[in-house]
Parts: C-alpha cells; sequence; structure tokens
C-alpha cells in the first residue's frame, strides 16, 4: 500500500511539474489537440504560404529581368502603387462622411506621407544592397526584421510575448541558418562583395524600415481600415517613387529594350506585388505582423525551389529541412495567442474587485454567523434562567421591558 502511495504521488509530482512549465510557457489556458489545431490555425498557415509564393512570384520575374539587363526598381516599385493608387484610392474617393479621402488629408495625411516613405525606402534599400554584398548575408540580416518588430510591438502595440513565442522565433531563425548552410553546400553564394559592410549595412536598415512600415499596418488595419492603410499607401507611394524613379532611374529607364516578354515580366511582378499588398493586410489583422514575418521566411525558399527548375539550382535535402523546421516554428508561435498589456491590467483589475467582493462577503458571513451564533446563546441563558428562577425572571423581564417601552425612540 505504501508503495502505491508513493508511485501515485510521485505521477501526481510529475504530473504537477508539466502543468507549471505548461503554464510558464504557454499561460494559464489548458490546451487540447482540438485547440491547437484549429481552422483558424489551419487558414493562417495557407494565407501565409501564399503571401510567401508571392514574394517568390517577384523574386522569380526579378531574376528574369535582371538576366534580360533591366534593373529599375523604382519603375517597378511605382507600377504597384499606381495599381494601388487607381483601386484603393479611388474607393476613398467616392466614400461620404469621415471616412472620406478629403477628410482623412484633413487630419491624418503627414503620418501616412511617413509609412510610404518608410515602405519605399524600405524596398529600395534591400534591393540596392545587392549590388554590395552576398546572398547570403542578405537572407541572414533580413531576419533582424522580426526582433525589431517585436521589441516595436511592444511598445507602441502594447503586444505581450509569453516565452513559447520567442522559443518559437529561435525555431524559425534556425530553420533560416539551414536555409543558409544549404545555399553555401549547393554553391549560390551570389551577389557582389566589393562593399560587404555597406551591403550589410543597407540591409539592417532595410530591416529595420520594414519593422517600422509592418507595426504601422498591424495598428491600421486593426483599429482603423485596410481600405484606409492601402489607399493611402497607394496615393503617397506613387508620389514618393515617383519622384525617386524621376531622380535615380531617368537614364536606365530609356535603354530598356521593350518586347512582349519585358511587359510580361513586368505585369506579372506588378500583380503579385498588388496581391502581397492586398493580402497581408488581411493576414495580419488575423495574427499579427511579426506572425505574418515569420511565415515569410519561406519565400526564400520557394524561390529556391522555382530556381531549381528554372534556373538550374543544385538541390540540397536541407532546403526541406529548413522548410519543416519554419513551419514548425510558424505553427509553434501561433498555437498561443499574444495578448496586450491594457488586458492584462483590466483583468488584474477585475480580478482585484471579485476578491475584494468575495472577502467583503466571506467577512458578512462570518459576522452574521457570529451573529446567529450569539444569538442563540443568549437564547440558551434566557432559557436556562427561566428553568431555576421560574416566575421571577418572567416579572424581572416584564419590567425590564416596560421600562424601555417608556423612553422615546431616538
Amino acid at each position: 500500500m505504501d508503495r502505491e502511495a508513493g508511485e501515485n504521488s510521485f505521477e501526481h509530482g510529475r504530473l504537477g511539474t508539466l502543468c507549471r512549465w505548461g503554464r510558464l510557457l504557454c499561460g494559464p489556458r489548458n490546451l487540447t489537440f482540438k485547440d491547437v489545431f484549429t481552422w483558424q490555425l489551419c487558414k493562417t498557415i495557407a494565407m501565409g504560404q501564399a503571401l510567401s509564393m508571392l514574394i517568390c512570384g517577384t523574386a522569380v520575374t526579378c531574376q528574369y529581368l535582371a538576366d534580360a539587363g533591366v534593373e529599375t526598381p523604382m519603375l517597378q516599385s511605382f507600377l504597384n502603387y499606381t495599381l494601388l493608387l487607381l483601386t484603393y484610392t479611388l474607393v476613398l474617393a467616392f466614400r461620404r462622411g469621415e471616412n472620406n479621402i478629403v477628410q482623412i488629408l484633413k487630419t491624418k495625411w503627414w503620418k501616412y506621407f511617413l509609412m510610404a516613405l518608410t515602405d519605399v525606402e524600405a524596398n529600395y534599400t534591400v534591393v540596392k544592397a545587392y549590388q554590395f554584398t552576398t546572398l547570403t548575408s542578405i537572407q541572414l540580416l533580413d531576419c533582424f526584421v522580426i526582433p525589431v518588430l517585436m521589441v516595436l510591438s511592444w511598445i507602441f502595440l502594447k503586444t505581450r510575448y509569453r516565452p513559447l513565442h520567442f522559443i518559437s522565433v529561435a525555431v524559425c531563425l534556425l530553420g533560416v541558418g539551414a536555409m543558409v548552410g544549404a545555399d553555401l553546400l549547393a554553391g549560390r553564394d551570389q551577389g557582389s562583395s566589393t562593399h560587404v559592410l555597406l551591403g550589410d549595412g543597407l540591409v539592417l536598415v532595410s530591416a529595420a524600415l520594414y519593422a517600422v512600415s509592418n507595426v504601422c499596418q498591424e495598428y491600421t488595419v486593426k483599429n482603423l481600415s485596410r481600405v484606409e492603410f492601402l489607399g493611402m499607401m497607394g496615393l503617397f507611394g506613387t508620389f514618393i517613387s515617383g519622384v525617386q524613379m524621376a531622380i535615380l532611374e531617368s537614364k536606365a529607364i530609356p535603354v530598356i529594350r521593350w518586347n512582349w516578354t519585358i511587359c510580361l515580366l513586368f505585369v506579372a511582378y506588378t500583380l503579385c506585388m498588388y496581391g502581397l499588398y492586398s493580402f497581408m493586410p488581411i493576414v495580419v489583422k488575423m495574427t499579427s505582423a511579426t506572425a505574418v514575418n515569420l511565415s515569410l521566411l519561406t519565400a526564400d525558399l520557394f524561390s529556391l525551389f522555382c530556381g531549381i527548375f528554372l534556373f538550374r539550382y543544385n538541390f540540397s535535402g536541407l532546403y526541406i529541412v529548413s522548410f519543416v523546421v519554419i513551419t514548425l516554428g510558424f505553427i509553434m508561435f501561433n498555437i498561443v495567442p499574444t495578448y496586450t498589456a491594457e488586458l492584462l491590467y483590466s483583468t488584474n483589475d477585475r480580478a482585484y474587485h471579485l476578491a475584494s467582493s468575495m472577502d467583503v462577503q466571506q467577512d458578512g458571513d462570518i459576522v452574521e454567523a457570529w451573529l446567529q451564533k450569539e444569538g442563540q446563546e443568549n437564547q440558551d441563558r434566557i432559557g436556562t434562567c427561566f428553568t431555576e428562577r421560574g416566575g421571577q425572571a418572567y416579572s424581572h423581564s416584564q419590567r425590564h421591558l416596560e421600562t424601555w417601552s417608556d423612553h422615546p425612540r431616538m
């Protein structure tokens, strides 16, 4: 019997330890299999990988354009922003009331101008970095966007993460490391290495700008409107990229040898970028900007898979390992939702008031029980007094009541 009791206590202790570790990593919520693998999670994974495929489409078309001698990143961005202008900005123009484009420009034009400027320069700096550093450096340093994004979300969006989220990010970055290792083994360390420090610095600047842009995007689509965000990005993005294109690519654009192939490549690139900009706010609203960027880590893998068939890249088994590891980290990140500091404080306040009311109720119950006990003891003493003294006690009580009734009430 003692042995069975010892084994049961050991099992309970081990289960208690596991439960405590689970609460530490995932929070107080008890997760089941149905809570983890939900339709919402499957939809998030599918839409995240769809965004990665769109980025893959832009990478493939850019590679074909580069092979044809076309290097006009600002022209390509200008076409994307123009398409956003012709759709979402026109929708805002025909709205009425406070959501009309005129009212938005009166109150928030400078905010959207800075957001568009950040986005345009983030796209330009990462493309410019390819001229100075290697593909391996870009793939590694571009992951800098994730920690910067988490810090900015913590400060400005009041997003709070659990230990499982940090473990998930580490798992995704481990997958990126496997992908870079596969590139080195396959001999794909492409790019220039003439000014490595300059190129690496441009990648870091681009990652920081992307993080700022994504935080602004998450705040806008969750608190205002997706159409408003895309409409303003189309308006100011077209203006900024147009001015920058006129300054930086005035000589590169006229020498392009236009034909049907070049035109189709430009159309394909623009449609992929337009789809990315249109659907990314939907996924951000469903999850967060950090989760979306984790899912986009697989975009390079999709580009590599396409490059194996289109550009005769060498295949490595580490590509499959990298894809599985990144996807696993993305799933782990989305299993437990993040929370905000305001929600935590309000929950603590409600818990405090609830505990206070329970304490008051408990104190009231104690007082009530004490009064009942005192009343019972008084009744017992009175009954005993009647038994011992009989009529004398009765007459004494009567005189006491008559005296009490003669006094005026306050």
